[in-house]
């Protein structure tokens, strides 16, 4: 089916419903949606999935802000849950970013889709719209998930009003001030996107390769806020899954955001992205994830501990093809649970405490604990060894053989 949004001067489309369903975060984008599509003809019910980015004040705000714009209706999903095991606990183990950098942290768009489809489902209809761009990435993130899940219309009134204006926020801030909404002042300076992964900020200066002004800056304290004392927590591991904080049983997602709120103070997961998008434009975020790089720096130790050398070599390769499937939009590939089904036989002795460290900025593992840390009895790296020198020599004489002879052969030749 097509996802063409008909201009103001076609006419409009005959489906069945004219119910559409528009996953909706109450920010500019989104906001620009209801109105834009009203005008059209729909009716419009809005979907929240609240995957975690959100206080009580926010999501209350969310609620009345699509009241205020008109929605048929509003529904809030508890997403916690389900971005902890859809994309957290597999990210976590497969251990790597996106070109080595980036953690993610739009993923729970994935879950979103399921929210709203749900949502249209129980409304009979099969129309689907999303305030994505068609500059970014999570245009294609969101169509194709809908194209996955099933045989519905996508409809995205940001791409259509881009045919005609160039300066696309700029048009949707006065199309809506035109109506009588007020748009935030700080949806007029960036495009922030939070959750319980962390959060993301781009536009103004960000966009323009340009130091961060003071402005841009979410959860992360500045470093002058930090605080000057230590902070040490312990995380406790099951099958590669954090499931305590400090000796306390916790669900995922619930341990997910005391980490947020205990890292943020001290400025950790912090940093400036720049990388190559799906689309095959060079993008620039800051990005801050508190709690979800502490997680990861804590995984590495102690999975680097536990696995043997052949799988910690080969294991990135696995990881970093799950990165790319999941940045890219193919969250519902078939080889995403296949790479899923290695990674999770590969945490089988992923088991035991990692304590972490922080005086600001980074965090470090400072201690590890697992009956399946790989020690061997009689000998500890570079201290004492239960071999002797002749073994040491033959090994070295046999491992470097092919090197040695090659550097002899052509020695010899005067190669």
């Amino acid at each position: 089916m097509s996802s063409a949004l008909p201009t103001p001067h076609s006419p409009l489309p005959t489906p069945e419903s004219k119910d559409i369903v528009l996953a909706f975060s109450g920010g500019l984008d989104t906001s620009f949606c209801i109105p834009y599509l009203q005008e059209r003809g729909y009716a419009v019910h809005t979907v929240f999935a609240d995957t975690g980015g959100v206080d009580d004040e926010e999501r209350a705000f969310i609620e009345t802000r699509a009241a205020e714009l008109g929605a048929a209706s509003h529904v809030t999903v508890d997403g916690g849950p389900a971005i902890w095991s859809g994309f957290v606990k597999p990210f976590v183990q497969a251990g790597e970013g996106y070109q080595g950098q980036y953690p993610l942290l739009v993923s729970d768009r994935y879950l979103i889709v399921e929210a709203a489809l749900k949502r249209a489902d129980e409304l009979g209809t099969r129309l689907i719209a999303h305030g994505c761009t068609g500059m970014g990435n999570d245009q294609v993130r969101f169509d194709l998930s809908v194209k996955a899940l099933g045989d519905y219309q996508i409809i995205a009134p940001i791409r259509e009003i881009q045919k005609e204006h160039k300066e696309v926020r700029a048009y949707e801030q006065a199309y809506l001030e035109e109506r009588g909404f007020s748009v935030r002042a700080r949806q007029k300076a960036y495009t922030i996107n939070e959750n319980l992964l962390g959060l993301t900020m781009s536009g103004g200066e960000i966009d323009r390769w340009e130091a961060p002004g003071e402005g841009a800056r979410g959860w992360c304290a500045r470093r002058s806020e930090w605080p000057t004392s230590t902070l040490k927590v312990k995380l406790t591991f099951k099958h590669g899954e954090a499931i305590e904080l400090d000796g306390v049983p916790l669900p995922g997602h619930t341990l997910l955001a005391r980490l947020n709120a205990i890292f943020a103070p001290y400025g950790v997961g912090r940093g400036i992205y720049t990388g190559d998008t799906t689309i095959g434009l060079k993008g620039r975020i800051i990005y801050e994830a508190p709690g979800l790089i502490a997680l990861l720096v804590a995984h590495r130790a102690l999975e680097e501990t536990v696995l043997s050398k052949a799988q910690n070599r080969f294991k990135p390769v696995v990881a970093r093809q799950w990165v790319e499937l999941v940045y890219e939009g193919f969250f519902h590939d078939p080889l995403k649970a296949d790479l899923e089904a290695f990674l999770g036989a590969s945490q089988r002795c992923v088991n035991g405490e990692v304590v972490l460290e922080t005086q600001g900025g980074t965090v470090e593992a400072v201690s590890i604990t697992s009956p399946h840390i790989l020690n061997a009895k009689g000998a500890t790296y570079a201290q004492s060894a239960d071999w002797g020198v002749a073994e040491a020599e033959g090994f070295i004489r046999l491992y470097g053989m092919s090197s040695t002879l090659w550097a002899e052969v052509n020695r010899e030749s005067g190669a």
